[in-house]
């Protein structure tokens, strides 16, 4: 019976090794002999670096390195550290068959056999090549990503700790706040919030609501590194790790400070807008309630005035004829001012040379305003000559003056002052541009407040005692200041005085027109009586107009409409004259003048009005409401003398 040979377990466990080494295809591993001569190949090895055993067995490992590496005897130093380091593991660029690169992680690890003797290398390489690339992808990407909020100049970016330490710093958070990163990296956030605002812990509260809520965000002021202030929209982003652990916050800041200007702006434009549309509102009906008003003191002072012709003096009925008719002047003064607001009213406009017309009142404004009161005149020794109305300039110098009296109760100086300005092409304001004289009145009263400001030249609005003013004074200058092509502009605060500034146009050089001699022209018109035509569609005041008419001694044809009058106009072919209204419905006094005109270019017409706005293209002598027998006898000269 023949023995059998000793079973030798050492070759199955190579067997095993060997098919384990043999199934693997993610790995490349291989054997190298002492020198690097590769002795086995597996099918890893083959997938991915492309050779097949009987094309590498035998081969030097060199040829998998790049040819740089080779140049450097990278392969050689490599065999030397895992021989003398027991191991060796690396990443780097390789080398398949085909000449491509891709990305391997190495270990070699020597091989000794039982007596210690170093019979080879086992190395073992994996691809990593996607994963590399997905690294390198990555780390581009938050490179830009880093770039792109560093470069961002018109956002402030940056990180805080969890406790508010700043830990990153762009060039937008250095433009915007003035820190440069070493400045400021390190330091803790609440120094661009005010004093107030670390006072009553906002920026804690800011963060609290950003762990809290994940995002916090709100519009305020902050401080620069100067010290002055910006208006900031902030958001604040808590930012977690995989494991929800607050780890800090991302802080954007952006300067909105231009942006909350321009609102301010439209904001106060829409204001101006509402402001002029709700006084023009206001000046139009004020118009129409002077004219109405106009009508009736007509009326009133008319038949006073006849009243008082044909009533033999008497001691009982005489004073009360002329306290009526102190009281319809004092009406017609009202309606004046009313007409002035509303820009209503007929301004004769010339050259004025105001140092002159403020010297010849001084007299006259001290001894009106008491002696508790100084005026001070300070004038520069040159001023343009202004365009505007003497008579309605002097009134309004006065009203002005009178204002700054009562807010001085215990009296002191009233600064009347001047200088020439100069309104640009372009900007944007409640002038037109031009030249102009300001002319301002100061006081040191107690001023007003914001509320007060904003309604001072409404008519009818006061801040005085009852029965101590109309409420029409500011109002009326206002209305002065607009017509005449200027602005009233008002400067005041509470406690500390105010200063009303009249802005006038500069007067252009031009000859002045001398008046008329009325009193030669009065005397040719009372050669003869004249046989007028009166038109009014208000029957009471074409009542009145009539009868001063014939108390002049002329002969008086009635219309109570433009058609009307027409009518009458054919039916006499002797009219001397025509006196019309103006504010009549269905033909106005100026379509009436037309159309005379048309029939008999030579008839001398009057328009007789309340208003002052009148086209230009007729020029014909006005009449203003309400008026006395001494006034329309003026007019009558003064046309036929035409």
């Amino acid at each position: 019976m023949t023995a059998e040979p000793p079973f030798d377990i050492s070759l199955i466990e190579d067997r095993r090794y060997r098919l384990l080494v043999d199934s693997i295809t993610d790995y490349a591993i291989f054997m190298l002999d002492p020198t690097g001569i590769v002795a086995s190949w597996n099918p890893g090895a083959q997938r991915f670096k492309g050779y097949k055993p009987e094309e590498i067995i035998g081969q030097h490992f060199s040829r998998f390195y790049t040819e740089d590496d080779r140049a450097r005897g990278v392969p050689q130093q490599v065999l030397v550290i895992a021989r003398e380091q027991g191991g060796f593991e690396t990443e780097g660029w390789r080398l398949r068959k085909d000449g491509t690169r891709f990305w391997a992680h190495v270990v070699i690890d020597p091989v000794h056999d039982h007596d210690g003797q170093l019979v080879g290398f086992a190395k073992v390489t994996r691809d990593l090549t996607e994963r590399m690339l997905a690294q390198e992808k990555l780390r581009r990407s938050e490179e830009q990503f880093r770039r792109l909020v560093l470069g961002v100049t018109d956002y402030a970016i940056y990180m805080l700790d969890p406790d508010g330490i700043v830990i990153s710093w762009n060039a937008g958070a250095q433009k915007i706040k003035g820190y440069t990163p070493g400045e400021i990296i390190g330091q803790h956030f609440s120094r661009f919030y005010t004093e107030e605002d670390r006072a009553s812990a906002e920026p804690q509260r800011g963060l609290a609501a950003a762990a809290l809520d994940g995002r916090f965000e709100k519009e305020g002021w902050r401080q620069r590194k100067d010290g002055t202030r910006f208006w900031a929209h902030a958001v604040i982003d808590a930012i977690r790790n995989d494991a929800g652990m607050l780890v800090g916050f991302a802080k954007v800041t952006r300067d909105m400070t231009d942006k909350l200007k321009a609102q301010q702006a439209l904001e106060q434009a829409q204001q101006a807008l509402f402001q002029s549309q709700k006084m023009d509102a206001i000046g139009q009906l004020t118009g129409g309630v002077a004219h109405d008003f106009n009508n009736l003191l007509m009326a009133i002072i008319g038949s006073i005035e006849l009243l008082g012709k044909r009533i033999p003096e008497h001691p009982r009925i005489t004073p009360l004829l002329d306290n009526a008719m102190q009281g319809a002047k004092r009406g017609a003064a009202l309606t004046q001012r009313m007409l002035a607001f509303a820009r209503k009213q007929d301004l004769n406009l010339r050259r004025i040379d105001l140092p002159v017309l403020v010297g010849d009142m001084a007299d006259l404004l001290q001894r009106s305003l008491g002696p508790t009161v100084t005026i001070e005149i300070r004038f520069p020794p040159s001023l343009p000559a202004i365009r505007a109305d003497a008579n309605q300039l002097e009134l309004a110098l006065l009203n002005l003056t009178m204002n700054a009296r009562d807010a001085m109760p215990d009296g002191g100086p009233i600064v009347i002052a001047a200088r020439e300005e100069t309104v640009a092409e372009g900007l944007a304001g409640p002038l037109l541009p031009g030249r102009y004289v300001c002319l301002s009145v100061t006081d040191r009263g107690e001023g007003m407040d914001e509320a007060t400001l904003k309604r001072a030249t409404e008519p009818f609005f006061t801040t005085k005692g009852i029965g101590k003013g109309t409420g029409l004074g500011l109002s009326m200058v206002h209305g002065l200041a607009e017509q005449s092509g200027g602005r009233l502009l008002l400067h005041s605060r509470r406690g500390e005085g105010t200063t009303v500034e009249l802005w006038l146009p500069q007067a252009a050089a031009e000859a002045e027109r001398k008046p008329r001699d009325r009193a030669a022209a009065t005397a040719a018109a009372a050669i003869r009586p004249l046989t007028v035509l009166a038109v009014d569609d208000d029957r009471l005041v074409l009542m009145n107009t009539v009868a001063i008419l014939e108390d002049l001694g002329h002969t008086v044809l009635e219309a109570t409409s433009g058609q009307q009058a027409l009518e009458v106009l054919r039916q006499h072919a002797t009219l001397d004259l025509l006196i019309t209204d103006q504010a009549m419905p269905h033909m106005t006094g100026l379509q009436l003048a037309r159309a005379v005109h048309a029939e008999r270019p030579a008839l001398p017409i009057i328009l007789a009005t309340g208003y002052a706005e009148m086209p230009a293209d007729i020029a014909l002598p006005k009449l203003a409401k309400p008026f006395f027998q001494e006034d329309l006898a003026r007019a009558i000269a003064d046309a036929v003398g035409r």
